[in-house]
């Protein structure tokens, strides 16, 4: 009952390490020819097309509680031979979840599977960020091999 339990929260046996969903090659669902392709977004690490700093107010869900908010923000990765991932903050935890790729799992952390071409591209996914508030300042770490970066995204909200 304790295994399951600890399972379904999200965390693995060992280490209570949390679980990390991998976003597959086969859920892109866009190519790009470069990370500034899209409008607003950011290329972050030379290997990711984050979404724009300022963004809309995320909409009621309830169907998602207790992360009951959502917006959509789409991201590319850049094709290539390394894996990325993406990760909230431990302090925000408690405050928002990431989702990318189809369908998707709500995570505190995305691996993006290495999905390497033979022309440059960027892969696109469809996704976004689940809240327990309509608005807040989100901070998010970038990570590609041993590089790492961390932006903010104001949802519904400018950052400072």
């Amino acid at each position: 009952m304790v295994v399951a339990a600890a399972v379904a929260g999200g965390f693995a046996l060992g280490g209570v390490s949390p679980f990390v969903p991998t976003v597959r090659c086969d859920e892109v669902v866009l190519h790009f020819k470069s990370g500034s392709d899209i409008e607003g977004n950011r290329v972050v690490l030379d290997a990711i097309s984050a979404p724009a700093r300022d963004l809309s107010r995320a909409v009621r869900d309830p169907a998602s509680a207790p992360f009951q908010y959502w917006l959509k923000a789409g991201i590319a990765i850049r094709a290539s031979r390394v894996p990325v991932t993406i990760t909230v903050p431990k302090p925000w935890r408690d405050r928002v979840r990431i989702v990318w790729g189809a369908p998707g799992t709500p995570a505190a952390s995305v691996r993006f599977a290495r999905c390497p071409s033979s022309v440059e591209t960027w892969n696109g996914y469809s996704g976004g960020f689940l809240l327990r508030a309509k608005s807040a300042c989100v901070p998010l770490i970038f990570a590609v091999a041993d590089r790492r970066a961390t932006l903010r995204f104001g949802v519904g909200r400018t950052c400072r």
